[in-house]
């Protein structure tokens, strides 16, 4: 039985040259944290807690990535984020 080693290397390296991008929310004084947890919920699919923790995370420090992958995955939970008035970039 004969291996194809090169299809094998090129699977490997298509699937590492993916860049993974960041959804970042930022803090603001005008949202409360039950807004943005249920918005996380909505639009991100985080459970409670996981929306909780980033809530309190963007709270305290500022910002918090809240969900990773590929721009045509990010940008429609950033413009829908930013459609409910929570500021949120991608990176």
């Amino acid at each position: 039985m004969q291996i194809d080693i090169e299809t094998d290397e090129q699977i490997l390296e298509d699937t590492v040259a993916v860049d993974m991008l960041k959804l970042v929310i930022y803090n603001d004084d005008v949202n409360t944290f039950d807004w943005v947890i249920d918005t996380l919920m909505e639009v991100c699919g985080h459970t409670s807690e996981q929306a909780e923790q980033c809530t309190i995370i963007i709270h305290y420090k500022g910002k918090c990535s809240v969900k990773e992958g590929e721009f045509g995955e990010l940008l429609p939970m950033r413009n829908s984020i930013c459609e409910r008035g929570i500021s949120a970039e991608i990176h």
